[in-house]
């Protein structure tokens, strides 16, 4: 479903009409952090910062297909393997269980709630711990 609010900075991708006419039209709240005050927006500078050191800037994708993959594996390790010290050293999907059972099904569906899947087999170019597809 979509989300009730956004929150993001003042970057060109979330000004611009096209998005901004998407969140009127579909009634999802808006919301800007004060310019230079990214701590207001901590835990997503926190999973960017992650996101782009342990990721982006270690891996070399040679396809479209090849990124799905190994974000779609770089994300499982980071909601379903490795502890969060801001949630008390549980994983994200243990947290969110905790909070509401029954969203714990799709979070741990191999489908997820796409219509379709988001990655399809690993072409691999340069190897990384998330350049590899993992199965079972």
């Amino acid at each position: 479903g979509k989300p009730r609010m956004i929150v993001s900075d003042n970057g060109s991708e979330f000004t611009s009409n096209a998005i901004l006419q998407w969140a009127d039209r579909t009634k999802v709240d808006w919301h800007y952090i004060a310019p230079g005050k990214p701590i207001q927006n901590a835990y997503i500078e926190s999973f960017n910062g992650r996101l782009r050191d342990e990721f982006l800037n270690e891996t070399l994708f040679s396809s479209l297909a090849h990124a799905r993959s190994a974000l779609s594996n770089w994300r499982s390790d980071y909601n379903d393997q490795r502890p969060h010290s801001g949630l008390g050293w549980l994983t994200p999907a243990e947290f969110a269980q905790t909070l509401n059972p029954r969203r714990d099904a799709v979070l741990r569906s191999q489908n997820g709630s796409a219509p379709q899947p988001a990655a399809t087999e690993t072409i691999t170019a340069t190897k990384n711990r998330w350049s590899e597809l993992k199965t079972g």
